[in-house]
């Protein structure tokens, strides 16, 4: 189960790659720099587009490194262009390439902790579930919303991407 879920996060990372694509051809359609994008924000107290890329990209590969004990590379967080936030997303996938089910075999039952929980510790399957997919999606899609709200022309399919529909 994490394993598939870390596949579906690695699918919406490469959805939003062509999202990126998108404000890029849309930016330049409009005659503006695509790299105002971001900066760009829902409200003035909410993280800005390319923060929300960093903390979608920042939990999936953290949340497997942490679930499973294999290191993550770390990440300076200083994309300003579509380019740069392009290549974090990248790498981000090219890292979740290289788990296996098996390496998520105890993630229910590992101890998970951070620096900023004062050492509290939650188990794996809490973490998963309370933390990594919520805060994943939730930054994934004001990423998405940010990109629509400026008139980037995604939608749904942009979104969700293939399917694995077939006929009966």
């Amino acid at each position: 189960m994490y394993y598939e879920s870390f596949l579906q996060m690695k699918k919406v990372l490469g959805q939003l790659i062509g999202w990126l694509d998108k404000a890029e051809a849309h930016a330049k359609e409009k005659s503006f720099d695509p790299s105002l994008f971001a900066g760009f924000r829902l409200a003035p107290d909410q993280l800005a587009f390319a923060r929300q890329i960093q903390v979608a990209c920042d939990t999936a590969k953290l949340g497997a490194s942490r679930l499973t004990g294999k290191e993550a590379p770390s990440q300076a967080d200083t994309e300003q262009s579509l380019d740069e936030l392009r290549a974090r997303v990248r790498s981000v996938i090219t890292y979740l390439d290289g788990y296996s089910e098996k390496d998520f075999e105890r993630s229910s039952t590992v101890s998970v902790t951070q620096p900023r929980w004062e050492g509290k510790v939650m188990t794996g399957k809490d973490y998963f579930f309370e933390h990594v997919q919520p805060n994943f999606y939730f930054h994934a899609a004001h990423a998405y919303a940010i990109l629509r709200h400026n008139g980037v022309p995604i939608g749904k399919r942009d979104y969700l991407g293939a399917l694995t529909q077939r006929l009966p």
